[in-house]
């Protein structure tokens, strides 16, 4: 594996008196696609939020780039990290352009009019819908957009929660297709939580399964795959 690019040591998370993450620990190399895995409850989406600073860390450490990343969502944003949480979290009653404005809303150069053309390269819909408010869209294409606009930030490090969540399975394996596209070309690394396992273990090049908060096994996509117990115990084929 390369160099990791985050990481998390022992990390504990909660809401309120309630401990959702009970010491996980995982690495994510540079340039690397990572899937999460797990069933409902199992922690996948409190693991994304205790790293983007959305929720109160209890213990353990997040690094970055090898230095110690703060629990403040803007302070992880200019890390170079950017969430695309579940349920897209677009605004609906902005525009298509104006949400990936929104998107460059850390930097300060001026390239944001050329970046949203390179998005477009992914998303050619994008310019032909600049102008329509993105609540009029339809679901895939608000996934899209809401990933479209993770990229405007030029992120070191995308994290997807959930990009599956209610969309067609010809929309998924469009979504991941463009993910992979992101990971070859543009060396994008990746953390991906998904239920969909047999799609993000065909994305991804390593994955971890959480259970209530732990996790309960690790390994490169393909050794998952293979694994006959780890499918039916923790993946559900």
């Amino acid at each position: 594996m390369t160099a990791p690019l985050l990481e998390l040591d022992d990390l504990h998370a909660r809401y309120g008196p309630v401990e959702a993450l009970h010491g996980v620990s995982l690495e994510v190399g540079d340039g690397e696609v990572v899937a999460v895995l797990g069933a409902n409850g199992a922690g996948k989406t409190t693991t994304l939020r205790a790293v983007s600073g959305t929720v109160r860390r209890s213990g353990g450490q997040v690094r970055f780039a090898g230095k110690p990343l703060r629990a403040v969502p803007e302070a992880v944003a200019k890390a170079g990290i950017a969430h695309v949480p579940e349920g897209r979290g677009t605004f609906t009653d902005l525009t298509v352009e104006e949400n990936l404005r929104l998107g460059a809303y850390t930097r300060r150069d001026r390239q944001v009019r050329a970046d949203i053309e390179r998005v477009a390269t992914w998303f050619p819909w994008l310019s032909e819908r600049a102008g329509q408010r993105a609540g009029t869209l339809s679901g895939g294409e608000q996934q899209m957009l809401a990933l479209a606009r993770a990229l405007m930030g030029r992120p070191r490090l995308v994290m997807l929660d959930e990009p599956s969540l209610g969309l067609a399975p010809m929309v998924v394996r469009e979504i991941f297709r463009i993910v992979r596209e992101l990971n070859v070309e543009e060396g994008l690394t990746v953390l991906v939580v998904e239920q969909d396992a047999r799609i993000a273990l065909e994305t991804a090049a390593r994955a971890y399964v959480l259970e209530v908060g732990r996790v309960a096994v690790s390994g490169s996509a393909a050794e998952l795959e293979a694994d006959e117990a780890v499918r039916r115990s923790y993946l559900g084929y």
